[in-house]
C-alpha cells in the first residue's frame, strides 16, 4: 500500500490533494481458497476557515476504484479435503462523490460563540461481480457463471450549528437524504451452452430519509463535565447485500434487491474529568436499529431452493432481509494517564446488552442477540516516547463469546489480541515505522459454518512503512 497527501496555499483558502493505492494476497487456510484485492483512491479539498464574523467554504471530490477476487470451498464430511465450491474472479466497484458547504463563525451571540455551516452533499456506487459456481467434481469444472449487480446513490442537504460559552457547548444538526437504489440485474448461464438459467432486473428504488442530532455538554468545575445527546441516522444497504450472493463452506447467503435502509435512534448521557496528566469519562447509550438488515436462515440442506440452487447437507441457506429491531443498551468507560520517562496509559472498556425483535418478518429472532455482535469489549494501550526519535506502541484488545450466526446455534469464543509499532524518525521530515498485528499469532475464530469448520482472523502480520513529510 502506498498514500501521497499534497497541501498547499490557495490565496487564503488551502487545498489539499490526496491519492493512494493497495493490492493485498490472503489464503484463508483452507486449500484452494484464497483472496485478492486492489484498489486506489484520489481526492481533493478546497477550503477557507471562517475567521470571525466572516464566511467560510469547502470544496470535496473523491473518487475510489476497487477490485476483489475471491476462491471459496466446500470441505469434505472427513475434513479430509476440499473441493471448489465459487470462484469470485472479479468484482469491478467504482465510488465517487462530492461535498459543498458554507461556514461562518461569530462571536458574542447570546453570550457566546457561535458556528454554524450548510451543505449539500452527494455518494454514488456502482459495480458487480463475475463468477463461477456449481463445481461438477466429475466433470472437474464449474457449470454456471452469474453476473450481479447495480448502482447505489445517496445526496442531501444539511445543516448543523454549534454555540459555546465558558460553562456550555450545544451542537445540533438537520439533514434531509433522498436515496435510490438502480440499474439491478443478475444474469446466470449454464456455461455448456450459454443458455440462460436465472435472468431477473430488479425494479428502482428509492426513498427519503430525515435524520437529526442535539448534544449538549457542561462544564461543571474541578475538570469535570456532563454531556447528554439525541441522535437519529441512517445506512443503505450495500452493493453487496443489495446483488451479491456468496458462499462459505457449505453455507449460502442469498442477496436481496429489495432491502431499504436501516435506520438509527439513540440517545446518551455522560459525565467526563480531563486533567493535566488523567482524564476518564463514563457514557450510557441507548440505541434502537429498525429494519435491521439481518442474515436470515431461511433453511438448511441437503435439499435445492429457488435461485440459491443445492444446499449441501450440514449447511444452511441464509438471505439479507429486514428483520424487524435491535435495540441495544450499555455503558462505556475509557481512561487515560500520563506516567513519567515519555509514558502514557489508555483504556476502554464497553458492556452492551443487544436483543432482536423479528417481528412478523423473522419472529424466530426475538430475544436473540445478534450475530457478531459480544457483550463485553475491552483495550488496554501503552504508549512509550523513548526518545525524540524513538516511539513505541502496544494495544491489547479483547472481546467476550458472541453468536457467529442468527440464530445463536454457534458459538464464536473469546480472544485477546496484541498489536505493537515502532517508529523512529530519521529526520525533521522522514520517518520509518514496523508494526505487527496479532503480534503473538492467537488463533481468532471469526466464523464457523454448520459441519463445524471455523474460520480465522488474519495471523501475525508485519507492516513497514515510511512516512516523508515535505
Amino acid at each position: 500500500a502506498a498514500a501521497l497527501r499534497l497541501d498547499a496555499p490557495l490565496g487564503e483558502a488551502s487545498l489539499s490533494l490526496r491519492a493512494s493505492a493497495y493490492d493485498e494476497e490472503r489464503g484463508s487456510g483452507l486449500v484452494g481458497a484464497r483472496s485478492s484485492a486492489s484498489g486506489h483512491l484520489l481526492s481533493a479539498t478546497a477550503a477557507k476557515r471562517p475567521q470571525d464574523g466572516d464566511y467560510g467554504w469547502r470544496l470535496q471530490a473523491w473518487r475510489r476504484e476497487s477490485d476483489f477476487a475471491n476462491t471459496s470451498v466446500a470441505v469434505a464430511a472427513d475434513r479430509n479435503a476440499t473441493a471448489p465450491a465459487n470462484d469470485q474472479y472479479e468484482t469491478p466497484a467504482t465510488g465517487w462523490g462530492v461535498n459543498a458547504a458554507l461556514r461562518r463563525a461569530s462571536r458574542d451571540v447570546a453570550g457566546g460563540r457561535l458556528e454554524w455551516e450548510v451543505g449539500a452533499d452527494a455518494r454514488f456506487n456502482e459495480g458487480e461481480t463475475r463468477e463461477r459456481f456449481r463445481f461438477n467434481p466429475e466433470e472437474g469444472a464449474f457449470t454456471r457463471d452469474r453476473v450481479a449487480g447495480g448502482e447505489t446513490s445517496v445526496a442531501g442537504l444539511y445543516g448543523e450549528a454549534s454555540w459555546r460559552d465558558d460553562l456550555w457547548l450545544v451542537a445540533g444538526g438537520l439533514r434531509l437524504d433522498g436515496w435510490k437504489n438502480e440499474n439491478g440485474r443478475r444474469l446466470e448461464r449454464d456455461r455448456a451452452d450459454g443458455a440462460a438459467t436465472l435472468d431477473e432486473t430488479d425494479p428502482d428504488r428509492s426513498g427519503e430519509v430525515v435524520s437529526a442530532r442535539l448534544a449538549a455538554r457542561r462544564f461543571i468545575g474541578g475538570g469535570w463535565a456532563a454531556r447528554g445527546a439525541a441522535y437519529s441516522g441512517f445506512r443503505p444497504a450495500t452493493l453487496n447485500e443489495l446483488h451479491r450472493p456468496f458462499r462459505v463452506g457449505n453455507d449460502l447467503t442469498e442477496a436481496n434487491a429489495a432491502l431499504v435502509p436501516e435506520t438509527l435512534q439513540g440517545v446518551e448521557a455522560g459525565l467526563a474529568y480531563e486533567g493535566p496528566i488523567a482524564a476518564f469519562g463514563a457514557t450510557l447509550f441507548w440505541n434502537r436499529i429498525e429494519d435491521a438488515i439481518v442474515n436470515v436462515t431461511i433453511g438448511e440442506g441437503p435439499g435445492t431452493f429457488p435461485r440459491a440452487g443445492f444446499v449441501p447437507a450440514g449447511g444452511v441457506l441464509r438471505q439479507r432481509q429486514n428483520a424487524g429491531t435491535i435495540e441495544a443498551t450499555g455503558i462505556e468507560l475509557t481512561a487515560r494517564r500520563s506516567l513519567p520517562g515519555g509514558l502514557s496509559l489508555d483504556g476502554a472498556v464497553s458492556v452492551t446488552d443487544a436483543r432482536m425483535d423479528g417481528g412478523s418478518v423473522a419472529p424466530q429472532l426475538t430475544g436473540l442477540r445478534p450475530a457478531q455482535a459480544p457483550i463485553w469489549s475491552a483495550t488496554a494501550g501503552l504508549d512509550w516516547r523513548a526518545s525524540e526519535r524513538l516511539t513505541l506502541a502496544a494495544q491489547a484488545r479483547y472481546e467476550s463469546k458472541r453468536f457467529e450466526d442468527d440464530l445463536n446455534s454457534r458459538v464464536l469464543g473469546a480472544a485477546v489480541v496484541v498489536d505493537a509499532r515502532a517508529e523512529w524518525r530519521m529526520t525533521p521530515a522522514a520517518l520509518i515505522w514496523v508494526a505487527a498485528d496479532n503480534l503473538f499469532d492467537k488463533a481468532v475464530e471469526v466464523s464457523e459454518t454448520g459441519t463445524g469448520v471455523e474460520g480465522y482472523a488474519p495471523p501475525r502480520t508485519l507492516r513497514l512503512g515510511v512516512r516523508w513529510t515535505y
